[in-house]
């Protein structure tokens, strides 16, 4: 398949205008019943739960929480394998849904650096969500560096765009000033397709970072803030955990098949970064982020906001006690 042209994607763009505002009203009743105003004045956060429920899915609370594949040079395969340890992407994507990606697509990186997710395991993501019935699925974020160059050469935009995804580039009008009533994060602009959709699957890349010390499912959630992001940084924890307070995703499917050990979290010397060949999906974005970074060598006690999570009950720190399995 060719390479989307920028007319093709401003013709999915338009096009998508009137899905996602559709689906604008339907993700306010499913998952903020009382609306944006009655959150504000009730003074409690906001959250934006996007998450199944064990026995509505069909599931126990013996089930794995999380599932690691590992061992394959193919990170579709593992994708596939890791989703199938927890119930398959059937368990949590419904025909007719419209379903929001967020990988990290963050930095004008090339996939052997590792600061953005492999573009195949998004296209596996993807490919999974159609399969399971979904109607429409956008792939988007928030970038960092010029966000044309971030889709382009992270080869996300190709991979996500050639199996027939809504690949989205930032733009100001697609930001709304949302009042999270976090403890760093009150009002802030949000993106507004990673939060009006029917189920939000976080696909992140796990890789070091200078500040925060690891990045995850929690971290890549500043790809749906505008504004000016960097001002967070002199409360990095906090605000890492307030935005996971906030977005409750469906499903975190971690990248580890090529993981930045240091000089994160954008890098850009390949010897930076090494192959690992897993792939981590479930449910608590907190546990999966506490296997992550023991894989750059990073103990889950030393990274704050992890603890944070931990204590907000957004999840566990604890991985290794939760019910989980390696495929």
């Amino acid at each position: 398949m060719m390479d989307p042209t920028r007319r093709d994607a401003l013709k999915r763009l338009g096009a998508l205008g009137l899905v996602a505002g559709g689906a604008a009203a339907t993700a306010r009743l499913a998952f903020d019943p009382g609306g944006f105003g009655l959150a504000q004045a009730s003074g409690e956060r906001q959250v934006r739960d996007f998450r199944i429920h064990q026995a509505a899915a069909g599931g126990s609370d013996n089930d794995p929480v999380f599932a690691i594949a590992k061992s394959s040079t193919d990170p579709a395969e593992l994708v596939r394998r890791a989703l199938n340890a927890i119930g398959g992407m059937k368990r949590f994507v419904s025909r007719g849904d419209i379903v929001a990606v967020k990988p990290n697509i963050g930095w004008d990186r090339m996939p052997v650096h590792a600061a953005n997710t492999n573009p195949l395991v998004v296209a596996e993501v993807v490919k999974q969500c159609f399969e399971a019935g979904a109607k429409d699925v956008i792939v988007t974020d928030a970038s960092c560096n010029e966000a044309n160059r971030c889709f382009q050469r992270s080869g996300i935009w190709r991979s996500a765009y050639a199996l027939g995804a809504n690949v989205i580039l930032p733009s100001a009008h697609r930001f709304r000033d949302l009042r999270m009533k976090g403890e760093v994060l009150d009002q802030w602009p949000v993106y507004l397709p990673l939060v009006n959709a029917d189920k939000v699957i976080n696909v992140p890349v796990a890789k070091h970072h200078n500040l925060s010390k690891f990045t995850g499912g929690m971290k890549n959630w500043y790809g749906i803030l505008g504004g000016r992001r960097n001002r967070l940084h002199q409360n990095i924890d906090v605000s890492i955990a307030d935005l996971a307070t906030f977005m409750r995703p469906t499903l975190t499917v971690l990248d580890a098949t090529r993981v930045l050990l240091r000089n994160g979290p954008q890098g850009g010397n390949i010897d930076d970064a090494k192959d690992m060949h897993q792939v981590i999906a479930g449910l608590d974005q907190v546990a999966i982020d506490a296997y992550g970074c023991t894989l750059i060598g990073e103990k889950a006690t030393n990274v704050r906001y992890l603890k944070l999570g931990h204590e907000r009950g957004i999840g566990s720190m604890f991985w290794e006690q939760l019910p989980h399995v390696e495929v």
